[in-house]
């Protein structure tokens, strides 16, 4: 039976507090009003960042303009008075042409001169009138900006936010699927592994809880990380209203109710089946854990990819991809894959899991570079369409991310793909605990930014970086993970004696 160490029990508690301290931090500076947000667009462009002062010096060439053109028009209006008054000849060669010419009824005034104070009083006034037009349409771009930026602010701590709890969330997700596929295939290297995967899930109930609680402040309009959910947006744009059948505040949480409420009873029922089996005398619990597992996959491939349009990719309502639920899968799929090897090696090396050897290890990190591979298969064969298919959303879906997140974005390619293979290709490096350690910590790393790079440009645009909101979602959901995950197997023994396979498995050799 495991003991859940006061040591790291403690290191739970105090991510969760750091994590809430960093949460709190970024609600507490984000800009309250849009003249907070101008003044941090000042001191953004003052010191640079991630375009926007770039984007605002696009503006001010004209804005400054507007402001010289009346002086502009007024210098040219005195400039031509000035001719009309001191060039030698002007004056006296109009009033001798004047006089030689009889003047036409209301024409008093119509001699060289005055025509050309008049033209040039017209083009004064309609300089005036043009400058001024400019200056109102610079003015109003401005004030555009300002508020779209402020409301990009205010988005940012719940955008860091949404990140972690969904990463968190979707781990043990892909936990339960990677544990009911072993189930279904009556796979025999994997039962002394059941006890871990079975703890991981836990999380899935705590952490279904915040979602529902999150989703719900959404449709509340507590905040906008879902545009779709603002009804000023929606009244203006064409392909939402089209929308507004499926992505609506109480369709789009009845999903999620059911998504989440699948896989809860799938887990808790799953988690019941196998505790009992350890006490029986026949395989019925086995049998039942076999046909629930089957019947789970059938339902999970459909939530899943429908979870992953609901939860991911409406935040880009004109977006859309008909594989992203695989690409969505695979990410998660894999950094579950490899919480169970990194959590494994950790009960090994405390003395516990004594059946587990290498070649689980192998075995596991076998699925870490393969997942890893497809993930890389799926987010190509998406990249690729910007310039296969010629798809004008696609176009903007990639150009976002390429000029404005362009570290995090080929970033996290470098340390989900590149990364993954030149470690784990090696058959022996995939047996050495150290290397486990390193690419799982990478792999992890790299799918966090892969779900930043999924929801961030759609919330934050530009104004996107790394800071206490970020930095304090991932302390808190690690805390929280690691709190709950651990608790859950100090409920039960870490081997499922009495599984039919288990002796096979005890015995695995690669």
């Amino acid at each position: 039976m495991y003991t859940f160490s006061s040591k790291l029990k403690t290191f739970a508690f105090v991510l969760m507090v750091l994590g809430a301290l960093g949460i709190g931090y970024s609600f507490f500076t984000a800009p309250k009003t849009v003249a907070d947000a101008e003044k941090i667009i000042a001191a953004q462009d003052a010191h640079g960042g991630h375009g926007h002062a770039e984007h605002h010096a696009e503006g001010a060439p004209a804005h400054h303009e507007a402001h010289e053109a009346p002086a502009v028009a007024e210098a040219a209006h005195d400039t031509a008075v000035t001719a009309h008054d001191s060039v030698p000849g002007v004056a006296d060669t109009a009033a001798a042409v004047t006089a030689e010419a009889p003047a036409a009824p209301g024409d008093a005034h119509a001699n060289p001169a005055h025509e050309a104070h008049a033209e040039a009083g017209h083009e004064g006034h309609h300089a005036h009138a043009e400058a001024a037009h400019e200056d109102h349409d610079a003015h109003a771009d401005h004030k555009e900006h300002v508020e779209h930026v402020f409301h990009q602010l205010q988005n940012k701590p719940w955008s860091a936010l949404y990140v972690g709890l969904l990463f968190f969330l979707l781990i043990s997700v892909g936990v339960l699927a990677f544990y009911a596929i072993q189930n279904a295939a009556q796979a025999g290297w994997s039962p002394v592994l059941f006890r871990v995967m079975e703890g991981i899930t836990a999380y899935l109930i705590p952490g279904a809880v915040i979602l529902l609680i999150f989703l719900a402040l959404g449709v509340a309009g507590f905040h906008h990380v879902f545009i779709w959910m603002d009804k000023n947006v929606v009244a203006h744009d064409h392909i939402m209203q089209g929308k507004s059948g499926y992505l609506n505040g109480p369709f789009f949480l009845i999903r999620a109710a059911i998504f989440l409420g699948g896989w809860i009873l799938y887990r808790q029922y799953s988690r019941k089946q196998s505790l009992a089996q350890d006490e029986a005398t026949d395989n019925v619990s086995y049998k039942k854990s076999f046909k629930a597992a089957a019947g789970f996959l059938a339902f999970f491939i459909v939530t899943e990819s429908m979870s992953s349009w609901d939860w991911i990719m409406s935040v880009d309502p004109h977006w859309y991809s008909t594989l992203f639920g695989w690409y969505v899968f695979a990410s998660f799929f894999v950094s579950g894959i490899t919480t169970i090897a990194l959590i494994t090696l950790y009960l090994k090396s405390k003395g516990y899991l004594e059946y587990v050897n290498t070649s689980h290890i192998h075995d596991l990190a076998k699925f870490m570079f393969g997942i890893s591979v497809f993930w890389t298969y799926l987010w190509f064969s998406q990249f690729m369409l910007m310039w296969y298919a010629d798809i004008p959303e696609e176009v903007v879906y990639f150009k976002m991310r390429i000029d404005n997140y362009t570290l995090p974005f080929f970033g996290m390619v470098a340390m989900n793909f590149v990364f993954p293979v030149l470690i784990l290709i090696n058959t022996d490096f995939k047996r050495l605990s150290w290397i486990i350690v390193m690419a799982g910590i990478v792999i992890l790393l790299g799918h966090y930014i892969d779900f930043f790079n999924m929801i961030m440009p759609a919330t934050v645009g530009e104004q996107w970086f790394i800071g206490a909101g970020e930095i304090g979602s991932v302390l808190f959901f690690l805390g929280l993970f690691i709190l709950v995950v651990f608790t859950a197997l100090t409920k039960s023994p870490l081997l499922a004696k009495r599984n039919p396979l288990i002796e096979e498995s005890k015995h695995f050799h690669y």
